[in-house]
């Protein structure tokens, strides 16, 4: 089982609530970010498949067992996967809205406080990937980063599989994707990352669908500098990886540490050579803001000199933006995400990476969601949509992506107020 992006943030808790005790005078200094005087900076490249696009991260690693992939396991839904999920064996934080899957799994789940069985979707069934990216192309969602974790252990052959579902749903829906490594757990990275690229993952750059930027395919490698044990690479290696990757002709993206300018907190220090080396940089952000004043303040002191380091070196930067852990009460019914949009297109990034589409187990998805109390399963304390008292539609944080890229795009003007409605 990969271990979660969540094991990540501890080592910026720390920085996160230092930011939470800051004075109004300096939150409110968020809003005078340098901006730009173009819309994708002088050190952009032009606008492709990334630059000036919305990317969301898919993660594709649901399965149920029964479904017929080859993990044959609840993977991801459950602690023993060998179990169908249930209150006391569980990985889920939050509860999908499942009425346009063609096909769901039964869990021992309480039914649903509306009396019908809790049922889980399985990103193994191809009409699943079909729905995700018909919702994609529904609310702008140009790019999925596919989410690939070490391929030679026993997830390979379901993630040999689900990156083929992702192919043929993008080709059907008009969407860009990528293949995005993310290096945690992965001892043997530097040699097995290359041969997966050589012998299985560049065939999927012949299609038409896969995203491509400066002419070039794209790749992302997340998990570099990172300064937990899971990532313990050391800077060599890791430049090795990036350069070898630009050998091939392939536009590199790297999802770094938040505090990767400056090596502190959750990034190690003597990776800027590693970090300078990527043509975008697109630093993690699940775990560090919670409220609209911490992403004032991230977008003052991070995201605004992230940027301008970004131009000095002539690299892309694609910022994350977060609709905030559900089941923490951080969303604020589309308003933390929204400051986001309105921050990031002020300081000109080049695109943003929506982090994430499907990410049930962190609270982070905007996929559709459970609406109320009576979709979630009776017992489980799982909050729906409306957990603050505003009614929200289980698409609105698709819809909410969509005016954020028509912000990003100049399709609309900037402005702090959010435009987009809980419920239409």
């Amino acid at each position: 089982m990969s271990m979660s992006r969540r094991s990540a943030i501890a080592s910026a808790l720390a920085a996160t609530a230092a930011i939470g005790g800051l004075g109004a005078a300096q939150q409110a200094g968020a809003a005078s970010a340098p901006r730009r005087k173009s819309a994708f900076g002088p050190a952009a490249s032009p606008v492709g498949d990334v630059v000036g696009k919305i990317t969301v991260g898919y993660q594709g690693w649901f399965a149920c067992i029964g479904d017929g992939a080859p993990i044959n396991s609840w993977w991801h839904y459950s602690a023993n996967g060998g179990q169908p999920p249930s209150p006391s064996n569980t990985t889920l934080v939050s509860w999908p809205e499942t009425k346009e899957y063609s096909k769901t799994y039964r869990t021992a789940y309480p039914n649903l406080n509306s009396g019908q069985p809790a049922t889980l979707f399985s990103s193994w069934d191809q009409q699943t990937v079909d729905t995700h990216f018909r919702w994609m192309q529904e609310n702008g969602c140009d790019t999925a980063a596919l989410q690939r974790f070490n391929p030679f252990g026993a997830e390979g052959p379901t993630r040999d599989g689900m990156a083929q579902k992702v192919r043929q749903a993008a080709e059907a829906h008009g969407r860009k994707f990528y293949i995005m490594y993310d290096v945690s757990g992965w001892t043997s990275m530097q040699s097995q990352i290359k041969d997966d690229w050589t012998s299985k993952m560049k065939a999927y750059t012949a299609s038409g669908a896969y995203a491509k930027q400066n002419g070039k395919p794209v790749v992302c490698i997340w998990g570099f500098g990172f300064s937990d044990s899971g990532r313990p690479f050391e800077p060599a290696p890791c430049l090795d990886v990036v350069n070898w990757f630009k050998s091939q002709g392939c536009y590199v993206i790297g999802g770094v540490p938040t505090h990767w300018r400056t090596g502190t907190d959750d990034s190690r220090a003597g990776f800027s050579d590693v970090y300078h080396a990527f043509n975008m940089i697109s630093p993690w952000m699940v775990g560090r803001i919670s409220n609209v004043s911490q992403a004032d303040q991230f977008a003052r002191d991070l995201n605004g000199p992230d940027q301008a380091d970004c131009d000095a070196h002539g690299i892309d930067y694609q910022p994350c933006v977060i609709p905030g852990d559900l089941q923490g009460r951080a969303r604020a019914h589309g308003d933390l995400m929204w400051r986001q949009f309105y921050n990031l297109t002020g300081i000109g990034a080049q695109g943003f990476y929506i982090s994430m589409f499907d990410e049930f187990n962190e609270g982070n998805q905007i996929a559709k969601t459970a609406e109320t109390a009576a979709d979630v399963p009776a017992g489980s304390g799982i909050f729906a949509l409306d957990e603050d008292g505003t009614s929200c539609s289980s698409d609105y944080y698709l819809r909410l992506t969509n005016d954020g890229g028509r912000m990003l795009k100049g399709q609309l003007a900037r402005t702090p107020n959010r435009p987009t409605q809980p419920r239409v």
